[in-house]
């Protein structure tokens, strides 16, 4: 599995109150901090903040000074860089690159630049730490944000032994905003063309409706057939990977759909392994940022047996959009 870094592992370094644990303290909630924690201010402030020293464009690995003096007791929020994209809203995925440090000292406790993988998680749900939740929405795509964060809006009175900070410390935080994803995204991948008769066509659009999609009156391929539609400029998916996807399903007979995340209006959050036998061989290898056109045999979908509106020995047709690798 990707490697995600000391805390980012058990849970993520900036998921919720539960600083340590298995990987079920992800899900955790952030009103499982301990009772002893203060309760904390709901100001936002635009200083102190320690100075970014180096590294100080968009994507490139920041370093920062120590914190100047006595850090706020409130959140302290600056934009170094402000974006041009996307505003970031609250229950959004926000995909970002970050680098963590203490205030006092300037340990650096996590950052995912060397990883060179940036993290995708929901903000402003209780998935990260409330510091996070607070300071993040209403940004843009494309911003480099510095944050304080005092103890109340980390990781509370416990701290987070696991990566050395302890219950009094102010974080500090530098986060390079990459992408934001909601029930109206899709992928914007470079168009492929679908000049295969014999196999189903998959619309083209954009706009975060839901594509069409045409299955031919002919029989149905035997094999299993995994083709773009939009080609992205991700990461490679790899069989291990966490997915954000967009999808909908059509059975091949009568074109007729059973399944949609367009239709709930919540994007789609799984282990690729989790998934039916069609995805995880069908999706692994492909680019994150691509749309893709699945025909699943039954025996890489469910078989002789029924699922909800699919019917036994059905072949399954699916438009799959890869938004992240989470």
């Amino acid at each position: 599995m990707r490697r995600r870094s000391l805390l980012l592992a058990v849970p993520a370094g900036l998921l919720t109150l539960a600083g340590c644990g298995d990987d079920k303290a992800d899900k955790a909630k952030t009103d499982e901090s301990p009772s002893t924690s203060p309760e904390p201010s709901a100001k936002i402030v635009d200083g102190p903040l320690p100075a970014v020293t180096a590294g100080t464009k968009f994507g490139q690995k920041p370093t920062v000074a120590k914190g100047p003096g006595e850090p706020s007791p409130d959140l302290a929020v600056k934009t170094l860089i402000t974006g041009t994209g996307q505003k970031v809203a609250k229950g959004d995925y926000l995909q970002f690159d970050y680098l963590g440090q203490i205030w006092d000292t300037a340990k650096v406790f996590d950052n995912s630049y060397d990883r060179k993988a940036p993290l995708t998680s929901a903000i402003g749900v209780g998935q990260l730490i409330p510091g996070w939740d607070r300071a993040l929405p209403g940004k843009t795509v494309g911003s480099r944000v510095e944050l304080a964060i005092p103890p109340a809006l980390g990781y509370g009175t416990q701290g987070n032994p696991q990566g050395g900070i302890k219950g009094t410390d102010t974080l500090v935080f530098v986060v390079d905003i990459r992408g934001t994803f909601n029930n109206k995204s899709s992928s914007k991948g470079r168009e492929v063309a679908q000049d295969n008769i014999d196999l189903p066509k998959v619309g083209t659009n954009t706009d975060g409706a839901a594509p069409s999609i045409d299955v031919p009156k002919k029989p149905a391929p035997k094999e299993l057939v995994a083709k773009y539609v939009l080609e992205g400029d991700g990461p490679v998916v790899k069989p291990t990977d966490k997915l954000l996807l967009q999808y909908k399903g059509v059975l091949w007979e009568g074109g007729k759909e059973f399944d949609s995340s367009y239709k709930s209006g919540q994007l789609a959050e799984f282990p690729l392994q989790s998934l039916i036998k069609g995805w995880q061989q069908g999706l692994a290898g492909k680019k994150a940022g691509s749309r893709v056109m699945l025909v699943v045999p039954p025996e890489l979908g469910y078989g002789a047996q029924a699922s909800g509106d699919i019917p036994a020995n059905s072949t399954l047709v699916f438009s799959l959009d890869i938004l992240a690798v989470m």
